[in-house]
């Protein structure tokens, strides 16, 4: 079903082309015949009436109604909107905690027939061997997945220390394997801007290699941004507002819209709107979606619905995620329904809800009704297991040893766009007392590639929080992190995730309240995608119960990305706090005696 390798040249095939000439003529019957469905025209932005014949993966013709009944098999597509198949642009499989197969399962019966798979979490931890696991786990899929090539891993180097770490070796490596599509977004801006020789020779691979250079281009402007991209970088995702919405699509990125950051998108499609029309370079992505959110919303159709639901037309919305994703991919067989392209077709009840009612894949029927027509193929998991280096933790760990009685100390303020800043606090017993208003913050090394002593700071605009949440899932090392309000708790709930063999739990009252396993990689679970996804909802409720959240910047998802070393400002790692603008590392948070 999904043959990377030979894609888009098997459409090529001469036995292929003559059969679908012969039935373009009438010469021949289709094999597949979709009749009385209203077609979404992605160039004219037209809703047509069509009957649309296919000659095994490919459309062979895309005629008036009624004018055709010759094929093998007719589905009847009235009072449906016919639509290409939906491509997402970036994606990180492993932030649904699910295998590739239980993910395909869930999003192809929703639409979702593409997708563009950034395995840097397997990468971060299991090296090119995850990323090796990675597209085995995609070849038979009924979903295409375009695999790209980690480019920083760690995503920080010097700062902190992953499970691997990928060099412009590595990196040609990678992008010698056919299934490789390009190189992942890059993360490592400054290193990128400065000529850094590690982030330059990784650049330099992804050049010579002829694939896609996909970037991560947070807060850039001016002429970093300029820099950024003359070294080869061609798109985005990291969108923060409208201006800069309207920077990146004004110096000529591929901007790859993501639904994970909702709050976002009302602007964005004002904004749109006030264009007047949609830009030819605008896709759309989900990034990261968390498994309750699959299980219930889906992926790429929910954020088209979404889009539609503030305000976009139907048809902008779906040509972001159908034609404009096709031209940024470089693949012209894709995203069309016209004669001579590759039939990936969905059938949607409507342009409001966007229910998948069929869903051909390689002009194969492989969902319908919301099911798929059969199972997807597993792989053996097996070589994801065994990944917590680290044996379990006492409460010291979780305090921070100084001297004298009171100290000054270096905490990081806010959730998102952090800053140092600095406070003053009391020593008891050796142990730093965390200071009114902060949050404790530890991360350990949980790879085996050095001690795996938590690193403890302090977090400041984070709330009061009654507990703590441990989580192996921690961007983009996926170290052990934990987040609480005291020693005992953070203890409680690290070491449950240790003994799991990696995942996520909450503590409070020195009890476990919630427990996520997540024993592939620390990443994924192989169990049924309705069950991680109600443990999710029970890691939810249970941190509700801990922190109060003040959206958009302190929610929930700020646990994950907190770790997240290559955005500016200081983040806590396993090797301390670090500053990927300054280079400041520092090993402790105490600064000084008072």
């Amino acid at each position: 079903m999904n043959n990377r390798t030979t894609e888009p040249g098997d459409l090529t095939c001469h036995k292929l082309r003559t059969r679908a000439v012969a039935a373009a003529r009438g010469d021949e019957p289709f094999d597949i015949l979709l009749t009385g469905g209203k077609l979404v025209d992605m160039v004219t932005g037209e809703i047509r009436k069509a009957d649309i014949g296919l000659i095994g993966p490919m459309i062979a013709s895309v005629h008036e109604p009624a004018t055709r009944s010759d094929a093998r098999k007719i589905v009847s597509a009235r009072g449906g909107y016919v639509s290409p198949g939906l491509i997402d642009t970036h994606m990180h499989i492993e932030s649904s905690m699910v295998t590739p197969a239980i993910y395909a399962e869930t999003v192809v019966p929703r639409g979702v027939t593409t997708i563009v798979w950034d395995p840097h979490e397997f990468g971060n931890v299991l090296g090119l061997d995850g990323v090796r696991w990675a597209i085995d786990a995609t070849r038979d899929l009924p979903l295409r997945v375009l695999v790209l090539a980690p480019s920083c891993v760690p995503a920080a180097p010097g700062l902190e220390l992953s499970g691997a770490d990928f060099d412009g070796d590595a990196m040609a490596e990678m992008l010698s394997w056919p299934e490789i599509a390009g190189v992942a977004e890059v993360m490592n801006m400054r290193g990128v801007i400065d000529r850094d020789a590690r982030m330059t020779n990784i650049m330099q691979a992804g050049l010579a290699s002829g694939k896609l250079v996909c970037g991560h281009a947070r807060g850039l402007e001016g002429t970093d941004l300029a820099a950024f991209m003359t070294a080869g970088v061609s798109s985005d995702h990291e969108l923060v507002s409208n201006d800069d919405l309207m920077t990146k699509l004004r110096a000529g990125l591929a901007i790859e819209m993501r639904g994970s950051h909702d709050h976002l998108l009302p602007g964005f499609v004002e904004t749109l709107n006030e264009l007047g029309f949609l830009p030819q370079t605008v896709t759309l992505c989900t990034d990261d979606v968390f498994p309750d959110d699959l299980f219930h919303a889906g992926g790429l159709d929910d954020v088209v619905r979404r889009l539609v639901r503030y305000g976009m037309k139907p048809e902008w919305a779906l040509r972001a995620a159908t034609l404009n994703a096709a031209m940024r991919l470089g693949r012209s067989d894709l995203g069309l329904i016209a004669a001579g392209r590759r039939a990936d077709i969905v059938i949607f009840d409507d342009l409001t809800d966007f229910r998948a009612r069929q869903v051909i894949v390689n002009g194969e029927i492989v969902a319908g009704a919301g099911e798929m027509a059969s199972r997807a193929v597993s792989i053996d998991p097996a070589p994801l297991s065994d990944t917590m280096k680290m044996d379990v933790l006492s409460i010291d760990d979780f305090r921070v040893p100084a001297s004298g009685d009171r100290v000054r100390i270096a905490t990081i303020d806010r959730p998102r766009f952090t800053r140092w800043a600095t406070d003053d606090a009391d020593v008891k017993d050796g142990y730093v007392v965390p200071p009114m208003g902060t949050t404790m913050i530890a991360v350990a090394h949980r790879h085996g590639k050095a001690d795996n002593k938590p690193r403890v700071g302090f977090l400041t605009g984070w709330g009061d929080w009654k507990g703590a949440v441990c989580t192996t899932v921690s961007h983009d090392s996926h170290n052990v992190t934990v987040f609480g309000g005291n020693p005992h708790d953070m203890m409680v709930a690290a070491n449950a995730v240790i003994r799991a063999g990696g995942g996520m739990a909450v503590a409070s009252n020195g009890k476990l309240d919630a427990l996520l396993p997540l024993p592939l990689c620390g990443l994924v679970s192989d169990a049924p995608m309705d069950h991680v996804a109600q443990q999710f909802a029970d890691i939810r409720t249970a941190t509700d119960a801990i922190v109060d959240w003040q959206p958009p910047y302190l929610v929930f998802k700020a646990l994950f990305g907190a770790t997240l070393a290559c955005n500016p400002g200081p983040h806590q790692t396993d090797r301390g706090i670090g500053d990927v603008t300054t280079g400041q590392l520092l090993t402790t948070p105490v600064l000084e005696i008072i």
